[in-house]
């Protein structure tokens, strides 16, 4: 499983997203995650048709298909549930 992650510097809800994904990062070493400038990566970021709306969480599968995304601000027990579940995906 590997989390793509869409921010941006101007972007409040991806301030409070930052250090709940270091947590969860620094607890779970096994899974892979990148993060993508919205106004900096715009290739990917038009690739999965991120909007505006930040930030994004894209969850993809060991293909590389998306199977959940997410978007604002989540409770970092909810988004460790989900990484659980998935984390054979």
């Amino acid at each position: 499983m590997k989390v793509l992650k869409f921010g941006a510097v101007w972007c409040p809800g991806c301030l409070v997203m930052k250090p709940r994904w270091k947590e969860i990062e620094t607890d779970n070493s096994w899974l892979e995650t990148e993060y993508h400038d919205f106004d900096q990566d715009k290739e990917v970021v038009e690739k999965y048709h991120i909007t505006d709306v930040l930030p994004v969480f894209v969850f993809l599968d060991k293909n590389g298909n998306e199977f959940l995304r997410l978007d604002g601000e989540i409770n970092k027990d909810k988004l460790v549930e989900i990484i659980n579940q998935n984390k054979d995906k």
